[in-house]
């Protein structure tokens, strides 16, 4: 058989279909992989933004404690700094270029924690254009614990200098922030929950969505779908080959 398959020059094409087929199979495995973790983000995403918020000592206590307080709803109250405000890169689809306002909360009791405040359009930048929304004196927010994050592949370096980030680096926002003399932080930070009626109109929270799209089986069955067109085709074109060397 071997023999016959060598004279029909099916040896090569074989070893580069089997190749292939396991690559797709691969990716489509990942993909139902993906899909398991999908669910479960999306279940706790929806199980903790429906839940009563705790307060943020009780959460910087879990937190240190090892638990996962990933998008755990929490309440904080203190004054915000907005002269320290940070930008994060966020243009959004239908208000168009923009950014997220970072802006540090002191509180009471736990230090200083980041406040991702929310979306604010590229032209009102600038504090003096968006007064209204500078709020003043101690205030409650209420939103979802976010954990700092590492620098992915593709994802531009934060460009300090320019106030322009790309990825949380809690550490760094904090040396951004308060120079050589970095307070007591909060090991997190905090995303607002959107608002009906934003003081001054911006910034508009709710920059973690309640709802994540969840494609992965439809994707995973591409990757199925074209492992068993491969095996269609090679084997279409097998016999095809070995018809021709039958007599």
């Amino acid at each position: 058989m071997l023999a016959r398959v060598r004279a029909a020059g099916l040896l090569g094409p074989f070893v580069m279909t089997a190749l292939g087929l396991a690559c797709l199979v691969a990716l489509g495995s990942w993909q139902m992989s993906r899909k398991i973790w999908k669910e479960d983000l999306i279940t706790k995403l929806e199980g903790r933004s429906a839940a009563a918020a705790v307060p943020l000592a009780e959460a910087v206590k879990r937190f240190e404690a090892g638990e996962d307080v990933e998008y755990l709803r929490v309440s904080v109250k203190g004054r915000f700094q907005h002269d320290k405000e940070r930008f994060f890169y966020a243009p959004d689809v239908e208000l168009g270029p923009g950014v997220n306002v970072y802006t540090p909360l002191e509180t009471s009791t736990s230090g200083v924690v980041f406040i991702n405040r929310g979306y604010i359009k590229d032209a009102i930048k600038d504090p003096t254009k968006r007064v209204g929304g500078q709020l003043s004196g101690d205030v409650e927010i209420t939103g979802l614990i976010r954990k700092p994050g590492d620098r992915q592949s593709f994802v531009p370096e934060n460009d300090v200098a320019k106030n322009l980030w790309h990825w949380r680096d809690l550490s760094g926002l904090m040396a951004s922030a308060f120079g050589t003399t970095v307070p007591k932080y909060v090991p997190f930070f905090v995303d607002a929950e959107a608002s009906a009626t934003p003081p001054g109109g911006w910034p508009r929270g709710g920059a973690t969505l309640a709802k994540l799209s969840n494609r992965h089986l439809e994707y995973a069955l591409t990757w199925y779908g074209l492992a068993a067109a491969l095996v269609v085709i090679f084997a279409l074109f097998a016999r095809g080959r070995l018809t021709v060397e039958r007599p």
